[in-house]
C-alpha cells in the first residue's frame, strides 16, 4: 500500500514538473518571439502593426477554447451578458497592444519586469471593484516589488536597442497603460467567474471572440490590415514568427490551466516567477542588453519579494491543512464508526428476521 502511494506521489510530482516546464518553455519562447518581432529588423524595416499580432493570438486562443469546450463538455452558450465580455475584451486588447508597443521603446527585460509592477494596480482594482481587503504583509510585498522595479528603471539603461534614450519615457507610459488595463481585465474576469458561475473555457471563448472583433475592427479602421499584409508580402518569415508566437501563447495557457487545476495557484505563482527570471536572463544573453550592478541588485529585491510571497502562500496553505486535516480525519472516523454501528444493527435485525422466518416455516411444516 505504501509503495503504491509512493508511486502515485511520484507520478503527481512528475506531472507538476511537466506542466511547470511546459509553462516556462512555451512562455519563454513567447517572450523571445515578442522581442524578435517588435524590436529586431526584418531586412531593413521593423514590424509596427502590433494589433495584427493581437488578432493572431486571439484567433489561436478561440480555436483552443472551441476544442476544450467540446473536450470538457462545457456549454457553448454565453452565460454572461455580452457587454461584460466586450468590456473585458477592450481592456484585454488595450493591455496587449500596450505590451507590444512598449517593446519599440524599452527593452524586453524592462517590459517583463514591468509586469511585476501590476501587483499594486491589481490590488487597487480589487478594492475598487470587489471591495477586497489586503493584509499589511501583502502591501509590504507589493511595495518591495514596486520599489525594486523602480530602482531598476532608474539605475541603468532601459531603452530598446534601436530607440533613442528619450523615447523610453513613452515606453514606460505604455507599460503603465498595460498595467492599468491588465489589472482591470484580471479583476473583472474574476468577478464574472464569481457572479455568473461561468466555466473557464466558455469565458475564454467569448472573451477571445470579442477581443478578435475589437482587434479586427481596429485593424480595418486604422488601415493596419493593409500595412500588415504589405509587410508579410515583403517579409514572409514573419508569418512563421507570428504563428509560433500564437502557438506558444496558447500552449502556455493550456499548461497554466492544467497546473492550476491539479496543483493550485501557489505552484503557478512560483512557476511564473521562475519563468520571469529565466526569460529576462535569456533576453540578456540573446540580445545583449546592457545592465548595471544596481539593476542586478534591484532584480534580486524584486524576485526575492515575489518568491517570498509564494512561500507565504505555501506556509499559509500548509497551516490551514494542518488544522483541517485532523478535523477531516476525525469526521471520517466518526462517519465510519456510525456506518459500522448501523451495519451491526442491520445485521442483528436481519438475524432476528431470519429466526422469525425460520420459526414460521417450521410451524407451517409442522
Amino acid at each position: 500500500m505504501a509503495e503504491k502511494r509512493e508511486e502515485t506521489d511520484l507520478a503527481a510530482a512528475m506531472r507538476c514538473v511537466v506542466f511547470a516546464m511546459g509553462i516556462i518553455i512555451s512562455l519563454g519562447a513567447y517572450g523571445v518571439l515578442q522581442e524578435r518581432i517588435m524590436s529586431e529588423p526584418y531586412g531593413d524595416e521593423y514590424f509596427k502593426v502590433s494589433v495584427f499580432l493581437v488578432l493572431c493570438n486571439r484567433l489561436a486562443a478561440i480555436m483552443f477554447a472551441v476544442i476544450m469546450v467540446a473536450v470538457k463538455g462545457e456549454s457553448y452558450v454565453a452565460t454572461v451578458p455580452i457587454w461584460k465580455y466586450l468590456a473585458v475584451s477592450l481592456s484585454n486588447v488595450s493591455a496587449t497592444w500596450c505590451q507590444y508597443e512598449a517593446l519599440k521603446y524599452v527593452s524586453f527585460p524592462v517590459q517583463m519586469l514591468g509586469k511585476s509592477f501590476k501587483m499594486m494596480p491589481v490590488m487597487l482594482w480589487g478594492i475598487a471593484i470587489s471591495g477586497q481587503k489586503y493584509k499589511l504583509a501583502d502591501w509590504l510585498i507589493a511595495a518591495g516589488v514596486t520599489g525594486g522595479v523602480t530602482a531598476f528603471l532608474l539605475t541603468g539603461d532601459i531603452k530598446s536597442k534601436h530607440a533613442n534614450q528619450g523615447s523610453s519615457v513613452y515606453g514606460l507610459l505604455l507599460l503603465m497603460g498595460f498595467l492599468a488595463c491588465d489589472g482591470f481585465t484580471s479583476t473583472f474576469q474574476e468577478k464574472l467567474f464569481k457572479e455568473h458561475k461561468t466555466s473557464k473555457y466558455n469565458q475564454m471563448l467569448y472573451v477571445n471572440g470579442s477581443s478578435s472583433i475589437v482587434s479586427g475592427a481596429t485593424l480595418l479602421a486604422t488601415g493596419g490590415a493593409s500595412k500588415a499584409m504589405g509587410f508579410v508580402s515583403r517579409h514572409p518569415s514573419i508569418v512563421f514568427d507570428a504563428s509560433f508566437l500564437s502557438a506558444s501563447a496558447v500552449t502556455g495557457q493550456f499548461f497554466i490551466y492544467s497546473l492550476v487545476k491539479e496543483f493550485g495557484a501557489l505552484v503557478l505563482a512560483a512557476t511564473m516567477n521562475m519563468r520571469q527570471v529565466l526569460s529576462i536572463l535569456t533576453s540578456y544573453i540573446l540580445y545583449v542588453h546592457p545592465i548595471s550592478f544596481m539593476q542586478i541588485l534591484s532584480l534580486i529585491v524584486v524576485f526575492a519579494s515575489l518568491f517570498y510571497k509564494s512561500y507565504m502562500g505555501y506556509a499559509k496553505k500548509k497551516a490551514k491543512d494542518a488544522v483541517t486535516l485532523p478535523q477531516a480525519v476525525g469526521k471520517a472516523v466518526d462517519e465510519e464508526l456510525e456506518e459500522l454501528k448501523a451495519n451491526e444493527e442491520k445485521t442483528s435485525q436481519e438475524e432476528d428476521k431470519d429466526t422469525r422466518d425460520g420459526q414460521v416455516q417450521w410451524n407451517d411444516e409442522k
